[in-house]
């Protein structure tokens, strides 16, 4: 389903379906025979959908996955301004990778074919910034970078924006979640205000808003999203002794071995106690309560956050204002006495194009609440038998990401471009297997995939962050 909304005056309106030929675009016949050469018969729902309204000059936030054929979406727009003549930045392409940056040079490249000499560029970290400045020397049409790289390049006056006339933020929500809203925004302000400016993305997070809010004029809003139930969280109660309530836990993440798991416990000592038993148990668990130190609470977070901790339990008062993104399960431990909260704790799972499990434990004594919520909700809920769950592997149940500490504060004017950079270079870490960088008030922490988490923190601990060798330890 495609839906169009005016982020000034919201309104949902069925758009033309996929299938429709691009001869239907006010493009030029050059640009049409090169889009048949190159194989691309009928557009897809995201180019169907964005295409008129980006070639009439709109700006655009569009929500569609990667593969739904959004760089052909930005590409196509981006090249009709093209003044090949005048060979000054006249399209900026922010990406969170190198690796990114350099599948959408090479699209760019092949949909370029149709104008006269179109040069494009890669401004991206992990490799020498020297060639990239020779070549900024000899003129460009359309850079494609990361926007620490881009930063740089600025900062050091060898890229000028002055020229740009549309900038395109790609896969924006996975920027945000690395720690580049900063970096967006010093680059952003740098580009002219008249420019046309397209935003995609795969969730919509806060940060996407914001964003839009202060740097977008009038955005058309696109959402593509494949058909789905009416409800993409899948319950499921269990009936426990209530003795057998916390092994019950360890039974749910190895039979379904979610990669994130917010667990929800009536209070702080069940917390603790649960925590304990994880921890034994051999998972990554982290209690949210309390009496946590703000540094404390905010380092919990962080691993949570970026993948990895596995588990995190959490009374609903320590779980109150937490987002976590892509929250595949949600255990209630025990079941609230509000049905209203019980239905606020499952909403964190199954968002934006996610599913989400929500699994409760019952015991005798609470079947009151139960049906309290079974009012509530206007229907039965569905039981299942725990005795009947196997683990799901014999391997245990190991968090993707590990979370790298630098001893960097807020205050040292620390960017995210810094550290994934420090990261990349010198033959350092592959920019897609970095994962969220967070600087916080008093540390600064990166996330890497867990199979090069030992390298990664090596090569930090030789590299210079802002010209200082830096204090790194690994969480």
């Amino acid at each position: 389903m495609t839906k169009i909304l005016n982020t000034e005056a919201p309104k949902t309106a069925q758009t033309e379906s996929a299938g429709v030929g691009f001869a239907t675009l006010p493009l030029s016949a050059a640009m049409l025979a090169n889009l048949d050469r190159l194989g691309y018969a009928t557009m897809t729902p995201i180019q169907a959908a964005s295409l008129h309204m980006t070639l009439a000059g709109s700006d655009l936030i569009a929500q569609a996955k990667t593969g739904s054929g959004k760089t052909a979406a930005f590409a196509i727009p981006l090249l009709a301004k093209i003044d090949s003549t005048r060979f000054d930045v006249q399209a900026l392409v922010l990406c969170p990778t190198r690796e990114l940056a350099e599948q959408v040079t090479q699209e760019l490249r092949r949909l370029a074919r149709a104008e006269d000499n179109i040069k494009i560029l890669t401004l991206a970290g992990g490799v020498m910034m020297r060639g990239q400045r020779t070549s900024l020397e000899h003129g460009a049409h359309i850079a494609v970078g990361t926007p620490g790289r881009i930063m740089d390049l600025m900062d050091r006056g060898n890229l000028n924006l002055e020229a740009v006339k549309t900038l395109v933020l790609d896969e924006a929500d996975r920027m945000l979640d690395m720690g580049f809203y900063d970096d967006i925004a010093y680059v952003v302000k740098r580009v002219p205000t008249d420019r046309q400016t397209l935003l995609f993305s795969a969730t919509y997070p806060d940060g996407i808003a914001k964003l839009a809010g202060q740097f977008m004029r009038s955005p058309k809003r696109i959402t593509v999203e494949a058909q789905h139930d009416d409800s993409k969280i899948r319950q499921r109660f269990f009936e426990v002794q209530d003795s057998d309530r916390l092994m019950a836990v360890t039974t749910l993440l190895n039979h379904y071995r979610p990669v994130s798991t917010l667990a929800f416990c009536n209070t702080k000592a069940r917390c603790k106690d649960l925590v304990e038993l994880l921890t034994a148990a051999g998972f990554s668990a982290q209690a949210l309560h309390g009496e946590l130190e703000q540094r404390d609470r905010d380092q919990v977070l962080v691993q949570f956050a970026n993948r990895s901790c596995s588990v995190l339990v959490a009374t609903d008062v320590a779980a109150r204002g937490l987002d976590i993104a892509q929250l595949q399960a949600v255990i209630n431990v025990d079941v609230t006495p509000e049905p209203e909260l019980h239905i606020h704790r499952i909403g964190r799972t199954g968002r934006a194009d996610n599913e989400g499990l929500a699994l409760s434990l019952a015991s005798a004594k609470e079947m009151g609440r139960v049906n309290r919520l079974e009012d509530e909700q206007g229907r039965p809920v569905e039981w299942a038998d725990i005795t009947a769950l196997k683990p799901a592997s014999d391997e245990p149940l190991v968090p993707p990401m590990a979370t790298i500490q630098i001893q960097v504060e807020r205050k040292e004017k620390i960017r995210a471009g810094d550290v994934l950079g420090a990261l990349t270079n010198n033959g350092g870490i592959a920019g897609d297997k970095v994962g969220k960088i967070t600087i916080a008030a008093f540390s600064t922490y990166v996330a890497v995939q867990r199979d090069v988490a030992k390298a990664a923190l090596k090569h930090l601990s030789a590299a210079k962050i802002k010209g200082k060798t830096v204090r790194v330890r690994l969480l």
